[in-house]
């Protein structure tokens, strides 16, 4: 199973505050112990949502919106995508994460999609295309 591992955005990182050097050490240890059990395929911090945009859909149209965006904690800060046996796995390495804040921080977990999870709405011929989408892409399989 793969997890989404969520950092969510804080005052200070949506202000642009880099980490601390005590703070990087940390958080490289941890993602040291991820790559080593096999636990972590990707993981980046994300800049703040003012150098952001997002598009916003409604039928044909579409409209770009400037950062910064409000509601702090509903932004993302970063990430790591993590490959576990279960949820409850993921939730255990997380909770052996440094505090990726220096204010109160939240991590959230989500469960991505495998092709199995669609049943047969995924037609052989979609789940070809994706084979093939994914064996071009770099570090897919």
């Amino acid at each position: 199973m793969r997890f989404m591992v969520i950092v969510k955005a804080s005052p200070e990182s949506e202000a642009g505050e880099l980490p601390s050097e005590e703070l990087l050490t940390a958080m490289g240890a941890y993602n040291e112990t991820l790559v080593k059990a096999g636990v972590m395929l990707a993981g980046e911090g994300l800049h703040p949502s003012a150098k952001g945009v997002r598009v916003q859909f409604s039928g044909t149209d579409r409209n770009v919106v400037p950062g910064p965006f409000a509601q702090t904690g509903e932004l993302i800060a970063g990430f790591w995508i993590f490959q576990v046996q279960s949820l409850q796995e993921a939730i255990d390495w997380v909770k052996r994460c440094p505090n990726p804040m220096v204010s109160d921080s939240e991590i959230e977990i989500r469960q991505i999609f495998e092709v199995e999870d669609f049943g047969d709405t995924f037609t052989p011929e979609l789940r070809e295309q994706e084979e093939r989408l994914r064996s071009k892409m770099p570090g897919q399989s």
